[in-house]
């Protein structure tokens, strides 16, 4: 028999499944990723919202939609494209159970791989990421909740994102507790910094370091300057387009 999978709801269609796949076991400890989103009040999110733009993706957002990862990693560049990987690479979640998503400003957790028209990203992106916004915390705790009641006692939840604010941190320490888990090796690094931390380890099949977001150190110094990626894992990014995560 099949595992029950989880249906998301509110501005997540109840017919969806946010990236659910069933794997074997492989340990005891299983894990899951939350990828923090993408700043859609930047640059590039405000012109990819517009009704005039045209370009490849945002004429496909206006004909059938695209997928949520590829428009934050379109918005972010290298950190969305950075987590994106190295989640899709080591998620490893309970049967019928989703192993990544993404924190949207106002409609929970989404799947990177869900299909988004221009009305359906204008309508996640509309809040504001902040933990006394209840347009924003709301959803993500519903979801949050729903995401832990199903996933078990030996499954750990990563947050790959900001742990310096209580923006992600707050609502979601709330509702996992000491499942709520983040790469030590964040600390005192910036967007593009994680990014190219994260395309690295997933390049070298090294994970990083999971210590608990509860009672951690989450603030420090800023560690030394990574080396510069190899040809296989460089970015491309326009000049004038930097990292516009949140």
């Amino acid at each position: 028999m099949q595992p029950k999978k989880i249906k998301f709801i509110g501005h997540v269609p109840s017919g969806s499944d946010f990236g659910i796949r069933t794997l074997s076991p492989k340990s005891d400890q299983r894990r899951i990723f939350l990828l923090s989103p993408a700043n859609a009040s930047g640059i590039r999110g405000k012109l990819l919202l517009k009704d005039t733009s045209h370009s490849p993706l945002a004429d496909r957002l206006r004909d059938g939609g695209a997928p949520l990862g590829e428009i934050f990693t379109f918005i972010s560049g290298l950190y969305c494209r950075g987590k994106l990987a190295y989640a899709r690479a080591y998620a490893d979640p309970p049967p019928g159970i989703p192993g990544v998503a993404v924190i949207t400003a106002s409609g929970g957790l989404v799947s990177p791989d869900r299909l988004l028209t221009l009305a359906d990203l204008r309508e996640i992106v509309a809040g504001r990421v902040d933990a006394t916004e209840s347009r924003y915390r709301i959803p993500l705790e519903r979801d949050a909740r729903l995401l832990c009641e199903h996933m078990g006692d030996h499954c750990q939840v990563v947050l790959l994102g900001s742990i310096a604010t209580p923006k992600y941190v707050e609502p979601l320490l709330g509702v996992f507790g000491e499942k709520l888990m983040f790469p030590s090796e964040f600390v005192g690094r910036g967007d593009m910094s994680r990014g190219g931390l994260l395309l690295r380890s997933t390049r070298d099949q090294v994970q990083l370091k999971y210590v608990p977001v509860a009672g951690a150190v989450r603030n420090g110094a800023r560690p030394a300057k990574l080396p510069k990626l190899g040809r296989s894992c460089v970015v491309i990014e326009p000049a004038e387009a930097p990292s516009l995560e949140r």
